[in-house]
């Protein structure tokens, strides 16, 4: 009789513990593909504004449109900026962009929209996975630079999951490359010396 409830009770805690653990596995999230990963990049990227800064513009009758085939490419190497009052700039005042929205003046100089294309030579091509994901949580660039300037909201970027930066690093590794050098940002006792060789 003893054994009869000795077995049942084994039988009843091996169905519990297989049921449980049954349902745990089940209940855990399965790795994305590179393809599901490239996706939720794209999301992330196309919803997240990214294309604000960093994709130069085309002037439409209603106003900018994000330049398609420069996509992501950061302030076009090409262009000058206009003049810019240094009175506007001083802390406490104006904080003022291009027709782009690609470079920002300000109290801490100038700052120019990266290229985020997979380009080797002036983009990100060369950015490990490792070294993208600590450029958001630390604001370097590179993840081992210069302190990431304003407009670029790093903070709130690095807040991101680890995932998230993972989807939107693949997402940016598997676009067009577009070679295009971008500025090395101006300090601010620069920008008079730089205007004038204009």
């Amino acid at each position: 009789m003893h054994k009869k409830f000795l077995y049942a009770g084994v039988a009843v805690l091996l169905f519990s513990f297989l049921t449980f653990t049954g349902c745990k596995q089940d209940d855990m999230p399965k790795a994305k593909t590179h393809e599901e990963m490239v996706a939720l990049g794209k999301y992330i990227v196309t919803t997240g504004g990214c294309e604000d800064c960093h994709s130069p513009k085309i002037y439409t009758e209603k106003g900018p449109e994000f330049d398609t085939t420069r996509s992501l490419s950061g302030f076009p190497a090409n262009e000058t900026l206009p003049d810019i009052d240094l009175n506007m700039v001083t802390p406490g005042k104006w904080v003022m962009t291009e027709k782009n929205f690609s470079a920002w003046v300000g109290p801490w100089g100038i700052s120019y929209a990266s290229n985020i294309t997979p380009d080797k030579a002036t983009g990100i091509g060369t950015l490990t996975e490792e070294m993208f994901i600590k450029s958001f949580r630390e604001g370097k660039y590179m993840g081992v630079g210069r302190p990431l300037l304003p407009p670029m909201p790093w903070q709130v970027i690095g807040k991101k999951t680890d995932e998230d930066l993972k989807a939107i690093y693949a997402y940016l590794m598997s676009i067009k490359p577009i070679h295009n050098m971008v500025p090395q940002p101006t300090p601010p006792d620069k920008i008079m010396e730089m205007q004038t060789k204009k």
